[in-house]
């Protein structure tokens, strides 16, 4: 069944599947209770519990670079199972938390262990798979992922009907016991641990968190993902605020625009990727961003049509949108694992996971900024933004050559396999 959707075999790598789809569930429940969670479990205030999310949040993010040379140093494996122990603790503890200071050490706990699961979760996922099915492997996990974040909604939708303080302790216990599922399956898992040096031997493995920032293809790498990243975040940023206060469509089209993201991913990503099998990778990215781009626009032009016209293109333009999500993922996710050397991969893949934290950080502070000066700039800076981002894709294939190569979606020494020659050089 998962072939047929475009999905890789995941028969050898079943424990490792389970283990990340229990955690999708977990995380599916838990995220749109997060802040009420606290609201009806504690006397704090909704500032109080902004700026405590904020600080944990904030301090996170100089923990991420020294995640990155711990999973160099111990292996991807170990550094999840690190997050996964983490995790169920914190969560664990969440009923105790009732002061400002509680709450905030105890967001940073939980935000600090997902941080070590996600950041060795990448180079985990290049470890067991081979060169070639990376895309497809990045793909079915991001299909994977929310599609377990549409189960964990649907439960997290029930605890919210019942609204009891019962059931929203069952909510943190049932996501605490989610990380104690997915790691006693974790540790059945075979691979995963410290990567052996391709070259330059114990010099490669002192070089620090920063050794990312000092390659200039995969910079320009970090700049393409932020500005992916920050793309993204207009689904839960400026799309609901756009739809129901400038616009004035139903309280319903929001969720409704929430669900045809989680389906179209955890339906077709397999066979979006499928598709994009021997398309160059640039060429894949920049389709991608005229994806996005044309979602904009037609968000944009929503806003001069009927409430009811209204309401079909903003439906029309969640799909393209998606579509374009769709598109980047894999591919930015396959190049930020394969370029690295193995024993540097923790590192450098952190330093991508930086940039995912810094458009949460900048995201909100300037789509609200543009949604209060209206339509036009609510959506003209996302499209300026996709031009930065076109500009440097052109720039990554010139200075990083797997971007210049095509998607093969066959493993490297099986049938079908494709040598990995890159585009012929482009006239500057």
């Amino acid at each position: 069944m998962l072939q047929r959707l475009g999905f890789p075999d995941v028969g050898p790598h079943r424990r490792f599947v389970s283990a990340l789809a229990i955690d999708a569930v977990g995380s599916g429940i838990w995220m749109p209770l997060s802040m009420l969670y606290f609201l009806h479990q504690t006397s704090l205030s909704l500032v109080q519990l902004g700026l405590a999310m904020t600080i944990a949040n904030t301090v996170v993010i100089p923990v991420v670079p020294m995640l990155g040379s711990l999973v160099d140093r111990i292996g991807p494996k170990w550094v999840m199972q690190l997050g996964n122990a983490g995790a169920a603790v914190a969560f664990a503890l969440y009923p105790f938390a009732h002061s400002l200071w509680s709450v905030t050490l105890l967001v940073f706990a939980a935000t600090a262990t997902r941080s070590a699961f996600w950041g060795a979760l990448g180079p985990m996922v290049t470890q067991i798979t081979r060169p070639g099915e990376r895309e497809i492997w990045f793909g079915f996990l991001q299909a994977m992922r929310n599609a377990g974040y549409g189960v964990g909604g649907v439960l997290a939708a029930v605890a919210l009907t019942v609204g009891s303080s019962a059931s929203f302790q069952s909510v943190v216990l049932a996501n605490a016991a989610s990380y104690v599922v997915a790691f006693l399956l974790m540790a059945g898992v075979s691979g995963g641990g410290r990567p052996e040096p391709a070259s330059g031997g114990i010099e490669d493995q002192a070089r620090g968190w920063w050794v990312a920032f000092a390659d200039r293809g995969y910079r320009v790498l970090i700049a393409v993902i932020f500005c992916y990243a920050l793309v993204e975040t207009t689904l839960n940023i400026t799309m609901p605020v756009y739809f129901i206060d400038t616009l004035g469509l139903p309280g319903w089209v929001p969720g409704t625009v929430f669900v045809i993201n989680t389906v179209m991913i955890g339906v077709g990503q397999g066979l979006v990727v499928r598709a994009m099998t021997g398309a160059v990778r640039r060429r894949v990215l920049h389709t991608a961003i005229t994806f996005s781009a044309v979602s904009f626009v037609t968000l944009y032009a929503a806003h001069a049509l009927s409430v009811t016209t209204g309401v079909v293109v903003v439906l029309v333009a969640a799909v393209v949108y998606t579509l374009g999500e769709m598109t980047t993922g894999p591919v930015v996710a396959a190049l930020s694992a394969e370029t690295p050397p193995p024993e540097q991969r923790g590192r450098y893949m952190a330093a991508t996971q930086l940039a995912w934290s810094a458009s949460s950080a900048v995201g909100p502070l300037v789509y609200s900024a543009l949604l209060d000066r209206g339509a036009l700039a609510a959506w003209g800076g996302p499209l300026l933004l996709c031009l930065v981002w076109s500009g440097l894709v052109e720039v990554l294939a010139a200075r990083m050559p797997q971007a210049a190569r095509p998607v093969t979606n066959v493993a490297e020494g099986e049938p079908g396999a494709v040598e990995h020659t890159a585009e012929a050089p482009r006239s500057s």
